[in-house]
């Protein structure tokens, strides 16, 4: 066996299950589950539509690289978007699909990083367990930049030593960030890009998020934006990641797709001949019109919008919760030890959040996840109504 398999950790859920071990929650209250960031929201029926009518499509093997007609649509959704220069994506070459982002975040460490010069692999600190499982399997050493209120829950750049940039290879980011929903500015984004230039490493920008926000005319800027504002259409060193899942409420359809810079999405093409799921062709053909329309994705963020409010009208009384930058996660600072308060909450409201702890690592003197709780407002809102309450209850008891 692959001796690096030793290094992996329990994934947070395994973990919440051992937590929860032997609590007996009220009978009488049904289970609501705050724990999962898995859209519970309805699929857009034209997009399901789109998959049956596609499924003659089973008789046929798909190419790694998809259809035509897919990169181009995700080319000029994104090119939209992000008001990308036209023609700047090249559906050939910037552009790659993806069986969902999960598995493309962690083929690509094992792609790029080089195991033979020591590399790092820098990711926010808490984060999403696949960027430390792939560098970990990559033969990198995952270095984790702890994420506080006091930095606004992004990456403090200026932390890092000038030694750790120069063994970096990989820089993962998230944002929006999962469990913080922190979104980072043009700017920050632009000083990450000319730190790559001086030191030679790729970034790998998760914006599977960036779909879910509450401002309309301001949503979160994203990598290539950045890169595009500084003259960069070509995107050197920079990779972005996004995904059917959150946008259009598909978690089970795992359509998205990597772009950017198209040297390393050629060599990407290349890992991926030989490990890639290719897109089934009903898969794809749902993907083109999902990304083609923007009506189901603003309706999807009113429906947010409607839970965030109701709900933090019923919790800031009683916890210290803000609401985050975008996503659909709320990070609320815990009263007592927030794995204490998981298993009590479970306990006598038999609803199950997440630990924050579970969701980042001891890095640089602490763990920034401690002492907060990750809460998913993936439910209906009639649901997320009930859990917030229940959570007020249980808080006041304390």
């Amino acid at each position: 066996m692959n001796p690096d398999l030793e290094k992996l950790q329990p994934y947070p859920f395994e973990k919440l299950n051992s937590l929860k071990t032997g609590v007996r929650p009220p009978a009488g209250k049904p289970h609501i589950a705050l724990s999962i960031g898995e859209p519970k929201h309805q699929p857009p029926a034209f997009v399901v539509e789109e998959v049956i009518t596609h499924l003659h499509g089973l008789a046929n093997y798909p190419i790694t690289k998809g259809r035509p007609e897919l990169r181009a649509a995700a080319g000029a959704w994104l090119t939209r978007r992000f008001g990308l220069p036209t023609d700047s994506i090249d559906p050939e070459a910037n552009l790659l699909p993806v069986a969902g982002t999960r598995e493309a975040l962690f083929a690509f460490a094992q792609a790029v990083v080089d195991r033979s010069r020591d590399p790092l692999v820098l990711a926010p600190n808490p984060f999403y367990q696949i960027y430390e499982g792939a560098a970990l399997l990559a033969g990198a050493t995952p270095f984790f930049l702890n994420t506080t209120a006091e930095n606004r829950f992004l990456p403090d750049l200026d932390a890092v030593t000038a030694d750790v940039w120069q063994r970096t290879q990989l820089i993962y980011l998230c944002s929006p960030g999962n469990p913080t929903g922190a979104v980072m500015p043009v700017e920050q984004l632009q000083r990450l890009i000319r730190l790559a230039d001086e030191h030679d490493f790729i970034i790998a920008s998760d914006e599977c998020y960036s779909e879910l926000y509450f401002e309309e005319d301001t949503p979160p800027p994203g990598l290539l934006q950045a890169a595009a504002a500084m003259g960069r259409d070509d995107y050197r060193r920079c990779v972005v990641f996004h995904s059917l899942s959150k946008r259009s409420n598909l978690p089970g359809l795992r359509s998205g797709f990597v772009a950017g810079d198209r040297e390393l999405l050629r060599r990407f093409l290349h890992y991926r001949t030989y490990q890639g799921c290719a897109l089934p062709p009903p898969t794809q053909a749902a993907s083109i019109v999902a990304w083609q329309d923007e009506t189901h994705v603003k309706a999807n963020r009113d429906l947010y919008r409607a839970k965030f409010g109701a709900v933090l009208d019923i919790l800031q009384p009683v916890l210290d919760i803000e609401r985050p930058d975008a996503g659909f996660y709320l990070w609320p600072k815990t009263p007592i030890a927030d794995t204490d308060f998981t298993r009590g909450l479970f306990k006598q409201q038999n609803v199950t959040v997440l630990p924050g702890s579970y969701l980042s690592r001891e890095a640089h003197g602490l763990n920034p996840g401690a002492g907060r709780i990750r809460m998913a407002l993936v439910a209906e809102l009639d649901e997320c109504i009930e859990a917030a309450e229940r959570v007020r209850r249980f808080v006041e008891s304390l």
